[in-house]
């Protein structure tokens, strides 16, 4: 709000209204001509108008906001001209003094009505019927509580100073009545939020109300004083104050938001009318009787009870309002705010002209606790996350921070950042906090979490700036786990290539462009094929053949894998069963078919394998998957599903053994037949060195626990003369043949076993 400073208009309505209340006192004391009271009416309304039609203009000021004022302005324009026709009538000698005519009356209640319907339509939160109900029924309690005051103080003996103007009392009566509604209305609208308007603007609005109201009270007690009227006194300083309400309004430095402010007392302003016609009904029974005054107490006391058991009602139905709220906008487990507390709360914070960090964490491998240690200690370990995240949060700024959780284990970080570099380097931190032990139901836990954070201001808004995050999230993910990670476009772009070539891969799928590709898995002494591995690849019509890394990750990430990989199996278990229907004894032992991780979380794989080993008429044992070490590491439906394909006879292989979690402990678990050293480890295994050592101490793990080595990779004689040397049996590789249709593979192992003869 700017600093205030009156201006001329404000200040010619306090000297108009100063003036009239010193003639006012003059008259009290000594006869004044009626005619100087009403000089200064039409001036002063011309000054309201005048304030109110610049607050509709001031700049900035919201369209409903500036209807509103134009409203008012009109409102006073008409009571101006009804207090016009009201000194004419007096002038003229037509009416009494307290007489109020029928044509001046009218355009008095059209001002009023101007006034009730302009507040009415402030723009603000949608009212329901039943909300509109409410208000009709505060308004005609508060309506039927003045004229019962009114009648009783005013008017119960309106002959004696009204004469035979019985209309002019009704009239006093009507507008002392409509003016009480019009007060209830604005100061019900003012407390319960407005919208675009100033609420101390709207308070004044009802000051000025309530001060014109009081002109029609004045009327009895100026009975004895012709000369005086109640209007050209009350009127100015009305003026008065709904100029400075108007000035208030045109020098609010911003719009407020279109949300209520601040909570409504239900019923307060009904209750007060009540009240006080029950003392008035007690007052006024004392003094007829105790018969009456009986009665009365009774009738008081039940209106009371019945009162108190709806403020009751009511009190306990706001409790569950505010109980609803509550969990409307926070989560059950953590009392961490929600998603949508959590998209409001940025909303908030990027209107008010802050930039913004939005971090995702979400925590590694937390099925797997879920899975070993029990959903309680899970929950527990959530719980336990909240807190520590909390009190990381807890020295950044209370205007902007928040801590939500966005259900399962994500969390979302709101802190003020300005650029990426400085919210890695405060997640940092964070994330080296998640790393010292938890308490956990007992349980001392340590995880790790893949963040993503996004920065931003208005420009982005609040639902982008979480999906930024959530990308940079899945990207941390993608790198290994345990890492914090900035959004960039560059990111998108990939996610949209990554959508295409989604879109074009089912496509390929129904129109049978993919293709099975197989790769001998041979024995290393003479270089027999005794295996193939399944392997796919797409068939572009115009771009030709597309490597799997190129179109794999896009189907791991749509879903597309599941679909895809079930028809490499059954394709790879066809292929197998014509192999050994052509073949006989010279066929092929085994047929490897890559599993993804999220077609081994596929509930009923297990059942689909043997559907389609049936279906292609393939003993078991000649089929075998392939499972990386994280796809089963967590254990849980994955690791079941392939215990399910064990006991159907099907072998299973550990693919790129040695370059996950590489936990021993897996190999007492998971029910494998294979290991497949990967072949970063075969590369270097000519050289002394760690890989060398890695690759003899994976054979000696294979023989230790029964299982068969494959080596992956195998690309130089050198390398297969190593391997050999160490004890390894079967390889796979470039040396021995790249992938190939089936139409081409007898050629190849015939290849590779004459090269091996030729060695020999």
């Amino acid at each position: 709000m700017a600093t205030w400073r009156p201006t001329r208009l404000l200040v010619a309505a306090a000297v108009v209204a100063l003036l009239a209340e010193v003639w006012f006192g003059v008259g009290l004391l000594h006869p004044t001509p009626a005619v100087v009271s009403w000089v200064a009416v039409p001036f002063v309304v011309g000054l309201a108008v005048r304030a109110c039609l610049k607050a509709a203009g001031a700049g900035g000021m919201a369209a409903g906001a500036a209807r509103f004022w134009r409203h008012v302005a009109l409102g006073m324009a008409l009571i101006g001209l009804g207090a016009v026709s009201n000194g004419v009538d007096m002038l003229r000698g037509i009416a009494r003094p307290g007489h109020v005519g029928a044509l001046t009356s009218g355009i008095y209640v059209a001002g009023l009505a101007v006034l009730l319907w302009a507040l009415l339509r402030i723009p603000g939160t949608r009212r329901s019927r039943g909300e509109w109900l409410r208000f009709g029924l505060d308004s005609a309690t508060v309506l039927v509580t003045v004229l019962t005051f009114c009648w009783h103080f005013l008017l119960s003996d309106w002959r004696t100073w009204s004469g035979d103007n019985a209309s002019g009392a009704r009239s006093i009566l009507a507008l002392l009545a409509c003016g009480a509604v019009v007060v209830f209305a604005f100061v019900k609208i003012a407390f319960t939020g407005t919208g675009p308007l100033d609420r101390r603007a709207l308070y004044l609005l009802a000051s000025a109300g309530a001060v014109g109201a009081l002109g029609g009270a004045l009327a009895p007690l100026l009975a004895s004083r012709p000369y005086l009227n109640g209007t050209p006194v009350i009127l100015p300083v009305t003026c008065l104050v709904l100029c400075v309400a108007a000035d208030r309004q045109r020098r609010a430095a911003r719009v407020a938001p279109l949300v209520p402010a601040r909570r409504e007392r239900p019923g307060f302003v009904s209750y007060a009318a009540v009240f006080a016609t029950c003392v008035l009904l007690l007052a006024d029974a004392a003094m007829r009787g105790a018969d009456i005054l009986g009665v009365a107490v009774g009738t008081v006391i039940l209106v009371l009870l019945v009162a108190a058991r709806q403020v009751t009602a009511l009190r306990d139905n706001a409790g569950l309002v505010r109980s609803l709220a509550w969990q409307a906008g926070h989560d059950s487990l953590t009392d961490l705010a929600n998603r949508r507390l959590l998209t409001q709360h940025i909303a908030g914070v990027l209107a008010r002209g802050r930039r913004v960090a939005v971090a995702l964490v979400d925590i590694d491998d937390f099925k797997a606790i879920n899975d070993d240690l029990g959903h309680a200690t899970g929950d527990a370990l959530l719980r336990a996350v909240a807190v520590r995240l909390d009190e990381l949060m807890g020295d950044q700024p209370v205007e902007v921070r928040l801590v939500a959780r966005l259900g399962g284990d994500e969390y979302a970080l709101v802190f003020p950042a300005f650029d990426e570099p400085s919210a890695l380097l405060f997640l940092g931190a964070v994330a080296a906090e998640l790393r010292r032990p938890l308490d956990a139901a007992g349980h001392a836990l340590v995880v790790e979490a893949s963040v993503g954070v996004a920065v931003g201001d208005h420009d982005v808004g609040a639902e982008e700036l979480i999906r930024r995050a959530d990308v940079g999230m899945y990207a941390a993910k993608v790198q290994g786990k345990g890492r914090q990670v900035a959004y960039d476009q560059a990111m998108d772009q990939r996610g949209a290539e990554q959508a295409r070539i989604a879109a074009e891969l089912r496509v390929a799928l129904d129109t049978g462009q993919l293709r099975v590709f197989y790769q001998p898995i041979v024995r290393l002494g003479d270089g027999t094929p005794v295996g193939v591995e399944a392997l796919v690849r797409w068939q572009h019509p115009e771009r030709g053949m597309i490597r799997p890394d190129l179109f794999i990750p896009a189907a791991e990430r749509t879903g597309l894998i599941v679909p895809v990989g079930q028809w490499v199996l059954a394709e790879a278990c066809r292929q197998a069963a014509r192999w050994r229907r052509e073949l006989g004894p010279d066929a092929l032992r085994y047929v490897s078919v890559n599993v993804s991780p999220r077609q081994l979380r596929e509930s009923g794989f297990a059942g689909r394998v043997r559907d389609e080993l049936r279906a292609a008429g393939l003993p078991p044992g000649c089929l075998m998957v392939e499972v990386t070490e994280t796809a089963v590491f967590d254990g849980g439906s994955a690791l079941d599903e392939l215990h399910e394909v064990k006991r159907l006879g099907v072998q299973v292989a550990l693919d790129d053994f040695g370059t996950g979690h590489s936990s021993l402990g897996l190999l007492r678990t998971c029910p494998v037949d294979v290991l497949k050293v990967d072949k970063s480890f075969v590369d270097n295994v000519t050289e002394a060195g760690a890989r060398s050592v890695i690759a003899e101490a994976l054979i000696g793990i294979a023989d230790g626990l029964r299982l068969r080595a494959v080596a992956e990779g195998v690309e130089t004689e050198e390398q297969a003369a190593a391997l050999r040397d160490l004890g390894y049996q079967f390889a796979q590789g470039y040396l021995y043949g790249r992938p190939a249709p089936a139409d081409e593979l007898t050629t190849l192992g015939q290849a590779s076993a004459g090269r091996v003869a030729a060695r020999g």
